[in-house]
């Protein structure tokens, strides 16, 4: 029955639900605007395209490795990943455009060991490391080798230590340039076995190595690769690897840790991470697909001609990487009396 009451009834529900669909248009509009309409459910992802932020310029190892892993996500989980590159500032630019972007999966960045060097070279930094990211894995790990032109006396990590306290002040080191993996990772040697091998900074690796060959400098980190060929033809010693084993490409060459510097260890690498509080989800299938991508020969083959290995590490693994080379490099700038610029 129709009646009056029925009526004011039907006119007060209506009212009641048009209050509320007013009410959710306007709470919709104070979100971001990368809000999503809905959680998405962890099945579901990646729903659309990834962009993979590499904060360097195209071509470099950072990059490399990103568009060889992307290649392989896209087949693994689906969707497609593809690659932007935005440098600048010491990799702050594009490392600060991930940090800040929405925790959905949607933006990832390849980074770089420097990541955490930055910190320890730079007074104000766009990001924090730490606090800002979510990690995916290591994904890729790239020791350096110490070398010395073949004519200096030396044959073994322990007799350079020894020359060189000999000679304070008087064995000089090249590196690719001031705040590079290979200069901290020199700094930190000089730290840990007590010497003081002067620093020479060289605009790349190229010129740097160019001159360790010709016997205009003494020592050098570099990366296995562009040494290799130097060992094999006798121009350069090759005196031990900065990562804790031996490298498969150099077998014959000890650990540093091994060879008269004990616990010593720095590494260049490259690793994946989301933005901070990005679901724990769609981390651990972000990194289920990382591992699966790595096991591929092609990858492996190209990882392997770069003189680096595959790693495929755990999140936590990663972050308690991340968050040791930010102490580690700290103390290691501390040490050498480096002032943040």
């Amino acid at each position: 029955m129709n009646g009056p009451a029925s009526l004011a009834r039907s006119v007060s529900r209506r009212t009641v639900l048009r209050a509320a669909a007013s009410t959710a248009v306007v709470a919709t509009a104070g979100l971001p605007a990368w809000a999503p309409a809905r959680a998405q459910a962890p099945s579901d992802y990646p729903g659309r395209a990834v962009k993979l932020l590499v904060p360097s310029a195209p071509g470099g190892g950072t990059d490399i490795t990103a568009r060889l892993l992307a290649n392989e996500l896209q087949k693994l989980l689906g969707q497609s990943f593809y690659v932007e590159n935005r440098s600048g500032a010491g990799q702050m630019i594009g490392i600060s455009a991930v940090a800040q972007s929405p925790p959905d999966g949607y933006t990832l960045l390849m980074a770089a060991s420097t990541l955490a060097i930055n910190p320890a070279m730079y007074k104000t930094v766009s990001y924090d490391a730490v606090r800002d990211f979510s990690p995916v894995s290591l994904v890729v790990s790239l020791p350096n080798v110490l070398v010395v032109n073949a004519a200096l006396p030396v044959k073994t990590v322990q007799e350079l230590v020894a020359l060189a306290k000999q000679k304070p002040g008087q064995l000089t080191y090249a590196s690719a340039g001031i705040g590079t993996s290979p200069h901290m990772s020199m700094e930190l040697f000089k730290s840990m076995s007590g010497t003081d091998i002067l620093h020479v900074p060289y605009k790349g690796t190229t010129p740097g190595l160019n001159d360790l060959v010709a016997g205009t400098v003494n020592a050098m980190m570099v990366n296995a690769l562009s040494v290799k060929s130097h060992v094999e033809a006798g121009s350069l010693r090759a005196l031990g690897v900065t990562s804790l084993t031996r490298l498969k490409s150099m077998p014959d060459v000890p650990a540093i840790a091994d060879a008269g510097v004990p616990g010593y260890e720095a590494i260049q690498w490259y690793g994946l991470l989301a933005p901070a509080k990005t679901p724990d989800a769609i981390v651990r299938k972000l990194h289920a697909a990382v591992v699966e991508a790595l096991k591929d020969e092609t990858i492996k083959e190209r990882i392997a001609l770069d003189g680096a290995e595959p790693v495929g590490s755990t999140p936590d693994a990663f972050a308690t990487q991340i968050a040791g080379d930010l102490d580690k490099w700290a103390k290691a700038a501390k040490a050498a009396g480096i002032e943040p610029k």
